[in-house]
């Protein structure tokens, strides 16, 4: 079996959702970026943890995962998000911009019917704070039918915790043919 992509979500994921007082998590450092087709006059201000690069750089390198930018971000995920956390570059899914007024419009994460036929057999760890009951009943359906699926759903507003990357690290290691790092 080949490695498992790693689908990595940016935000409420990297970037935790401020909480109701506008407050982030102590651990995270303030940054300000322009994304693509922002005007310079209209920055985006964002919170990331800087201990997380180290340790998602880990994961990413340990050629047990095959990573993927699984975001709305696109391709800054890779040239913004990805450079500030010290992270190696790779590639990134190229999601479409949706005409949408919330991110499950049919019942289940927006994302999900771009991945599900990007992926079409490939073993994969999807990790975003959106999934609905719907995306876990299609990970478990993918998971019966021998793709190994896992999700892994951080709150939006602690974003990644070392506990979700030990839990894709046991998953993975319970594959059958994964290797020890």
């Amino acid at each position: 079996m080949t490695p498992p992509y790693l689908l990595l979500d940016i935000d409420g994921v990297l970037i935790p959702f401020p909480a109701a007082d506008g407050s982030t998590p102590p651990t995270h450092v303030r940054h300000t970026v322009l994304p693509t087709g922002r005007h310079p006059d209209d920055p985006v201000p964002i919170w990331l943890d800087p201990s997380q690069g180290g340790i998602l750089a880990d994961l990413l390198t340990s050629w047990l995962v095959t990573p993927v930018w699984c975001t709305s971000w696109r391709k800054d995920a890779a040239t913004i998000i990805g450079p500030l956390l010290g992270l190696p570059d790779f590639p990134y899914l190229d999601l479409p911009h949706p005409q949408i007024t919330t991110s499950h419009p049919d019942g289940y994460l927006w994302k999900r019917d771009h991945v599900d036929v990007w992926l079409a057999d490939a073993p994969a760890i999807w990790i975003d704070d959106d999934f609905t009951g719907l995306d876990h009943e299609w990970a478990a359906e993918r998971t019966a039918k021998g793709t190994p699926t896992l999700l892994v759903q951080p709150d939006p507003h602690l974003g990644l915790q070392p506990e979700h990357l030990t839990e894709v690290a046991k998953w993975v290691a319970q594959l059958p043919t994964a290797h020890a790092v």
